[in-house]
């Protein structure tokens, strides 16, 4: 038998959401997401936030939401500011790019930006005498959880909100791993403190137990572009059976399973993390999420290899590789234990 920690996409969806695409399946619906099930869904998550007025949208995919979200709210000489192993920076295939719009980079401390670091590049661009002749930083992107599965605090979310709010630009959170960032023990935010402090995020579903789709969440409804529908259509992300994804996500958010499902995920992951310390092995990274990264040495991977799916992330040196161990939503007490036993 292979294990496998690859990902978080690997598998299909939680059984009460094929339950529920069944049960539905031979009703009728309005399509584009204008269906009841998907009206139902938005009700629920702005319970869920504590925000009645957010606007929510439903989109097939991550790299398609995070695309459609950039393009949209930037004008056509500006950029977005990003870490430098931010998702977008590294994993999206230059798709923000592909629409005409430069992705910042700045340096990143353990996955994240500082807010101190953002504050400076607009003060520097500002101040800038060609600045006519250069992209203009016109929002800011950070992922929760990071790239490398840290997490904000409460403290630096402020402060890069404070320093969005001052040069008058929006924060966007991609949300792709959300559940898992929220569950996480170190999380030290509820999720209607981190509503209250971006402008628009995304809850992943793909990740985190749908079979796929992300919901937008415009907390500041003042950004949000005229006719947002038919940006979401023109770039390919809106379903003509819209009613998929309502059914998913208003099941996702009934009886708080999309958290629950999010704190199983972390608690094999807490059980992965402490048999890979009892086994003395190195983390690149300490991450309190559903994602570690340890240092294995080349020719016990290629050993591992034989028995269990991971990723190799990155070399660390010629004779070390940094490979990425993921759970999930789905994964089995009994499949960590064991991952633990042959390392």
């Amino acid at each position: 038998m292979t294990l496998f920690f690859v990902n978080d996409y690997g598998r299909g969806a939680h059984p009460k959401i094929l339950e529920q695409l069944t049960q539905t399946n031979l009703e009728s619906e309005y399509g584009y997401g204008m269906d009841s099930y998907s009206e139902l869904a938005k009700e629920k998550i702005r319970l869920a936030c504590e925000k009645e007025e957010a606007e929510i949208y439903f989109l097939v995919g991550g790299t398609q939401t995070n695309a459609v979200v950039i393009k949209s709210l930037l004008r056509s000489y500006e950029g977005v500011i990003a870490a430098n192993t931010g998702h977008i920076s590294t994993h999206e295939a230059g798709a923000i790019e592909y629409t005409g719009h430069k992705v910042i980079e700045l340096p990143n401390y353990n996955g994240k930006l500082r807010a101190e670091d953002v504050e400076e590049y607009f003060d520097t661009f500002g101040k800038d005498a060609n600045l006519m002749h250069m992209v203009k930083p016109g929002m800011v992107y950070i992922s929760y959880p990071t790239e490398y599965g840290t997490l904000y605090n409460k403290e630096e979310l402020t402060a890069l909100h404070t320093v969005c709010k001052k040069y008058n630009v929006p924060l966007f959170v991609d949300g792709a791993r959300l559940g898992y960032g929220l569950m996480a023990k170190e999380c030290d935010i509820t999720f209607k403190e981190f509503t209250d402090l971006c402008d628009v995020f995304y809850i992943g579903g793909t990740k985190v137990g749908a079979l796929c789709g992300e919901a937008v969440v415009f907390t500041n409804k003042t950004i949000i572009p005229a006719n947002y529908i038919t940006i979401i259509k023109q770039a390919g992300a809106l379903l003509a059976k819209g009613r998929l994804l309502g059914v998913q996500f208003d099941t996702l958010f009934t009886d708080n399973l999309y958290f629950n499902i999010s704190k199983h995920a972390i608690e094999m992951a807490e059980l992965l993390k402490k048999g890979l310390k009892d086994k003395g092995y190195k983390f690149y990274i300490d991450s309190p999420t559903n994602q570690q990264f340890i240092i294995m040495e080349n020719r016990r991977m290629e050993k591992l290899k034989k028995t269990v799916q991971f990723a190799k992330w990155e070399k660390y040196d010629d004779s070390h590789t940094i490979i990425r161990f993921v759970v999930d939503w789905s994964t089995k007490k009994e499949d960590v234990e064991q991952l633990i036993k042959i390392l």
